[in-house]
C-alpha cells in the first residue's frame, strides 16, 4: 500500500523521532511511505484559539496535498481528529488505528524489552477514538511488560494553548499525572501524540524521575 505521511508541526520540529519510527514500522510491513514537501501545520492551534478563517485555509491546502492520497498517516491523534473530524478527511489516521482497525495487524514484529505504562491522550480517547488499538499493539511487543496506568483517561495538563494561558491548573493536572506514572514502576512512558509527551516529559525531567517518555511509533519500531 502506498501511504502518505503527515508529520505534523511538533513530529518536524520538536519530535521527529515518532514520524521516523512511523515511516520505519510501515516500512518493515512492506508499504510504501511518500511525504509530500508541501505539507504544513494542518491548523489546529488557529482553530483551537478561534482563528477559523485562517484555519480555513490551511483546511483547504490541507486537502489539497493530501486528497490524492487513499490512505494518510500521523503520529498524533490531536492533529488527526482536527482533520478528520473538523474537515472531514477521512482518508487519514493515526498510526494505531491504521494498524489494528484498517490494516488488521497486532503484532508488528517490535522487540522492547522494558517496563512500559500507557498515557491515554484526550484527542485519542474522546475525538479520534482509537479505543485499545494502542494497548493491544503494546501487548504483542516482544519482552515488553505494559503495566496499568492509574487515572490514565485524565488530561496531562498540555491542551495546547491551555497549558501556556492556565499555567497553575496546567501544572497541577501535570503533578496528578506525574504522581501515578511514577507510581508504577515503569521505565517509561507511552502514548499517541509527541505533545502530550513532551509535557509529562518535561515534568518528569524537572523530577529528576527515571522514567523516560517515548511515542508508541517508537516502541514499534524497535526490534
Amino acid at each position: 500500500m502506498r501511504i502518505a505521511l503527515f508529520v505534523t508541526c511538533i513530529a518536524d520540529t520538536l519530535y521527529p523521532e515518532a514520524a521516523r519510527g512511523t515511516v520505519e514500522v510501515l516500512e518493515r510491513l512492506g508499504h510504501e511511505v511518500v511525504f509530500p514537501r508541501r505539507q504544513t501545520c494542518c491548523g489546529q492551534m488557529h482553530l483551537n484559539s478561534g482563528h477559523v478563517s485562517e484555519a480555513d485555509k490551511l483546511a483547504r491546502r490541507f486537502a489539497a496535498i493530501f486528497g490524492e492520497y487513499d490512505v494518510v498517516v500521523s503520529p498524533s491523534s490531536s492533529c488527526v481528529g482536527t482533520v478528520r473530524e473538523h474537515y472531514g478527511m477521512t482518508n487519514v489516521f493515526e498510526l494505531s488505528e491504521l494498524l489494528v482497525q484498517r490494516l488488521g495487524l497486532e503484532d508488528v514484529g517490535a522487540s522492547f524489552p522494558h517496563r512500559v505504562t500507557y498515557h491515554s491522550t484526550c484527542h485519542s480517547l474522546r475525538v479520534t477514538r482509537v479505543g485499545d488499538a494502542p494497548v493491544r499493539l503494546l501487548r504483542k511487543v516482544d519482552g515488553l511488560d505494559l503495566v496499568e496506568l492509574p487515572r490514565a483517561d485524565e488530561c496531562c495538563g498540555f491542551g495546547g494553548t491551555f497549558s501556556i494561558k492556565n499555567a497553575e491548573t496546567s501544572s497541577a493536572m501535570l503533578d496528578d499525572k506525574l504522581d501515578c506514572v511514577e507510581g508504577t514502576g515503569a521505565g517509561f512512558c507511552t502514548a499517541l501524540d509527541a505533545s502530550c509527551l513532551l509535557q509529562i516529559g518535561g515534568g518528569l525531567s524537572r523530577r529528576r524521575s527515571h522514567v523516560q517518555p517515548l511515542h508508541i511509533a517508537e516502541i514499534l519500531a524497535s526490534t
